[in-house]
């Protein structure tokens, strides 16, 4: 029951993302002339929540739109209705809809789906990841500098040692291929289906990561903080890879390369 609630959320959350992808639809801003959220965003939210309700009133949720919708209940879901929105309100089909199930504190389960792309990425703890319900396994790539990386910036910038650009710098110089989608729940799913070999990220929030980064951990990656230390969506850094280039990576953004 839980899983079907799920799956049928988030299909009902991207249904509405074709619905007014290429549209016409209402713009507003939230900290940052950037940060943008939709009327598409609102809608698919408000979709989601209508199956999730209607299953398991009793459950807590936190969306990025909404935030937190407290209850009394060990289970909770954790909600992007658009994850990749400057790229949905400009047309650009990376973008989807995320939602991780969390239960006493660990993440159980987690869906990202790019209708434009047709890929539905789902994980089950201890039961593997899949894309459009096919087994799917990180890359066996073993050096950072034979890699492609992925990465993202955040709106504003935090005043902090070896913040986004510098290491972004730091990586190119040396030749190493970053690329940068705007989505980083398509990012992690891509690193779990082998396409990137590592994704690092300085700051998200926990609707960002929650799916994505069980779907990489049952795909046979590795996930933790920016030191290497245990991985929760709740606090902002993180580096996802397919495990065999994970310390390497860490060092590169550490600058002890």
């Amino acid at each position: 029951m839980l899983k079907q609630t799920l799956l049928k959320a988030t299909e009902a959350g991207a249904k509405v993302l074709q619905e007014y992808f290429n549209g016409t639809f209402t713009i507003s801003h939230k900290d940052g002339i950037n940060n943008l959220v939709t009327e598409a965003d609102h809608a698919s939210e408000k979709a989601i929540f209508e199956v999730i309700k209607s299953n398991f009133p009793q459950h807590y949720i936190l969306s990025e739109e909404t935030g937190e919708l407290v209850q009394d209940s060990n289970v909770k879901w954790i909600i992007d209705p658009i994850d990749g929105t400057i790229n949905f309100a400009n047309g650009i089909p990376i973008c989807c809809v995320s939602i991780g199930i969390e239960q006493d504190g660990k993440m159980i389960m987690g869906a990202v789906y790019n209708p434009f792309m047709h890929e539905f990425f789902f994980a089950e703890r201890g039961l593997g990841a899949t894309l459009n319900d096919k087994a799917i396994h990180v890359s066996d790539k073993d050096n950072v500098g034979t890699s492609c990386l992925v990465t993202g910036f955040p709106y504003t910038y935090l005043d902090q040692p070896n913040g986004p650009l510098q290491v972004f710098d730091r990586l190119i110089r040396a030749g190493i291929p970053v690329r940068r989608l705007g989505s980083a729940a398509i990012d992690l799913c891509w690193v779990a289906a082998g396409r990137f070999d590592g994704f690092y990220e300085h700051k998200l929030q926990a609707w960002d990561s929650a799916a994505g980064f069980l779907i990489v951990e049952e795909a046979g990656g590795k996930v933790t903080d920016l030191k290497g230390n245990y991985y929760n969506p709740y606090q902002p850094g993180i580096v996802a890879t397919n495990g065999n280039i994970h310390e390497e990576l860490i060092r590169w953004i550490e600058g002890s390369m």
